[in-house]
């Protein structure tokens, strides 16, 4: 007998749908981990849906070349025919590459040419997570080579962010970013620390991270912010939604879905 009928209502399986908040990323086409890491950090009702673009390589030139290559504006006019709520570029280096001058306008670009949704990149993202969580100077664990690395120190300290201890991998193929185990993750950022530090920032959108932040805090007691967290924090924040479930870090104090259950506007 169905629910017509008088009878009990059906019992419904939650099926993923972004009935609160639907998320847009523009993501590299060679990367994996932003998105599994969106989803995991996701309470129910909040949804992601990707457009990629392509990185020859994880080198200034090769970013470079994906940053001038028109796939971004036919990304954005592809992802922004959904009926999404919020866009967000997940290219850290990208949008640090040349400066906080151009990742702003990057940002115009893509209100633009995806009008509607609020826009966000994960390098803006970043710098509002760090003034969320108070934090002044800082500390810098990144996967990149040199040539990238010195670029988001430069992006950081020219946005009143001291790092005052930093260090790097040297990766430059894409699929060995998203290789890098947890524990080497854990290790890695722990060496970094500086008793200076108010924050610990891990850079890179194909970097996992957000498995350790929780560890990384009890332990340090301090702030982590990683680049795939503070984007994901972002998109929340700029449209008012408790949408994040618990265990990814001090940064969601304010965004946690109540329960991790259902979420809704404030």
């Amino acid at each position: 007998m169905g629910a017509a009928e008088g009878g009990p209502l059906p019992q419904f399986r939650y099926d993923g749908s972004g009935d609160n908040a639907r998320i847009g990323l523009i993501y590299m086409a060679s990367s994996v981990v932003m998105e599994s890491e969106m989803w995991a950090m996701a309470a129910q009702g909040v949804s992601i849906h990707t457009t990629r673009i392509r990185l020859p390589k994880v080198t200034f030139k090769g970013i470079d070349a994906m940053m001038r290559s028109p796939e971004i504006e036919q990304a954005a006019h592809l992802l922004g025919s959904a009926p999404i709520d919020v866009l967000c570029f997940g290219g850290t280096s990208a949008s640090f590459l040349h400066g906080t001058a151009y990742d702003r306008g990057l940002i115009e670009n893509l209100k633009q040419w995806a009008p509607g949704p609020l826009v966000t990149t994960a390098s803006t993202a970043t710098l509002a997570a760090l003034a969320e969580v108070g934090a002044t100077k800082i500390a810098l664990a990144t996967p990149y080579v040199d040539e990238v690395h010195d670029r988001a120190i430069n992006f950081l300290e020219e946005n009143n962010h001291a790092v005052l201890r930093h260090a790097n991998l040297g990766i430059d193929d894409d699929h060995a970013l998203a290789e890098v185990p947890l524990d080497e993750v854990f290790d890695f950022v722990k060496s970094v620390d500086h008793p200076d530090a108010s924050a610990i920032f891990i850079s890179c959108t194909n970097f996992r991270t957000v498995g350790v932040i929780e560890a990384l805090e009890a332990e340090l007691g301090k702030p982590i912010i990683s680049a795939n967290q503070a984007s994901f924090w972002h998109c929340l924040e700029l449209q008012g939604i408790y949408g994040a479930r618990a265990g990814y870090g001090r940064l969601f104090d304010r965004r946690l879905a109540g329960g991790d259950q259902n979420v809704g506007n404030i």
